[in-house]
C-alpha cells in the first residue's frame, strides 16, 4: 500500500481517509486520551506509509485528534474520572491512579480533579481482600508477614497510616467499608 509518494508536508487525501478510519477503529475498541490517540496514529502512519515526513505524520495525528473531538469520542476529563473510579474499585491508591493518568497523557489538573474522589481507605481494603491481607488473612500473623503486608501497601501507593489501619481492622469493619463503598 505504499504506492503514493506525497509531495511536501501536506498529507494526501488517501492518508487523511486512512487516519479517520483508523481513529474510528481505535475508538470503537476502547477509550483513549488525546495523547494515546495521537501517538497511536503517528506510530501506525510511519509503519503504513513509506517515506512519510514528520510534518505529514503530525498533520495526520492532529487531524485524527480533531476528528475524535468533533464526534465527541475523546474526553480526557471523562477518561480520568472513569479510570479513577475503576482504579479505586480494583484496589489502587490515589497516588497510583494519578501516576497512571499522567503516563497516559492526562493533564495534572484533570488528573488531580479525578483522583480527588478516590477513597484510599476503601481502595486499601479492596487490595487487602484481593491479596488476603489484614482482616482477610488466612494464615497466622507474625512480624515477617506484617512487614510484607505493609510493604505491599506502600508499593501500592498507600500511606503507612492507611496500611496500619487496614491491618488492625476486624473482618466485620472491613466488610462494612466494602459495603459502604459498593455504590462508588
Amino acid at each position: 500500500m505504499q504506492d503514493e509518494q506525497p509531495e511536501g508536508d501536506r498529507p494526501t487525501a488517501r492518508m487523511l481517509s486512512w487516519a479517520r478510519n483508523s481513529t474510528i477503529y481505535r475508538l470503537e475498541r476502547r477509550m483513549h486520551t488525546e495523547k494515546q490517540l495521537f501517538d497511536a496514529i503517528a506510530r501506525k502512519a510511519r509503519e503504513k506509509f513509506e517515506g512519510i515526513s514528520n510534518a505529514q505524520v503530525k498533520a495526520l495525528a492532529d487531524s485524527a485528534v480533531a476528528f475524535a473531538y468533533d464526534v465527541k469520542a475523546i474526553d480526557d476529563r471523562t477518561f480520568a474520572e472513569l479510570s479513577s473510579r475503576s482504579g479505586m474499585r480494583s484496589g489502587k491508591s490515589r497516588r497510583a491512579v494519578a501516576q497512571k493518568l499522567s503516563q497516559k497523557g492526562v493533564s495534572k489538573d484533570t488528573a488531580a480533579a479525578a483522583v480527588a474522589e478516590i477513597d484510599d481507605l476503601f481502595a486499601a481494603v479492596v487490595l487487602a481482600r484481593k491479596r488476603a491481607f489484614g482482616p482477610f488473612r488466612k494464615v497466622d500473623w507474625d512480624e515477617k508477614r506484617k512487614a510484607k503486608e505493609l510493604s505491599a501497601f506502600a508499593r501500592g501507593g498507600f500511606g503507612f497510616e492507611i496500611g496500619k489501619a487496614v491491618l488492625a481492622m476486624s473482618l466485620e469493619e472491613a466488610e462494612e467499608i466494602l459495603d459502604a463503598g459498593r455504590g462508588l
